[in-house]
């Protein structure tokens, strides 16, 4: 029995990290927290209706078959991108009630993550790994 396991272009996900990270670039330099809610709700879009209007425009220059490109697991990207709309969440909270400490410390982790990943590290999938190893470890050592 094979399991069909859903993926995303690595180029579509690559799109979608970039704009997260200008987005808050952008947000930093303006200080228009405004500029948050772009990200935040292309992401929202993206886990709640399965249309991340960023990846879908992305999508459109795409030059090879979407499954040419290496591909991300859509469980994972899944996972990083409610970190991402849980950050730039927080970011716009702080920003909007003058909490400057919440809103940096958020947008700066959040714009840290994305381009560590662009440069090839995945925060989130390291975190997932964690966390999975911590449940089975659990589960296995309760005997």
């Amino acid at each position: 029995m094979s399991q069909n396991v859903s993926s995303i272009p690595r180029p579509l996900v690559r799109t979608n990290q970039w704009f997260i990270f200008l987005s808050i670039a952008a947000t930093w330099i303006s200080g228009q927290a405004w500029i948050l809610l772009l990200p935040l709700i292309a992401g929202l879009l993206g886990m709640f209706f399965d249309y991340n209007p960023v990846m879908k425009f992305a999508k459109r220059f795409l030059q090879k078959n979407p499954s040419a490109y290496i591909p991300e697991d859509k469980e994972q990207q899944n996972f990083n991108q409610l970190i991402a709309i849980t950050l730039l969440a927080l970011g716009f909270v702080g920003y909007t009630l003058n909490w400057n400490a919440l809103a940096l410390t958020a947008t700066i982790m959040v714009a840290t993550a994305s381009f560590v990943a662009i440069l090839g590290f995945c925060v989130g999938c390291f975190i997932r790994f964690r966390w999975q190893q911590y449940r089975y470890h659990k589960a296995h050592n309760q005997n």
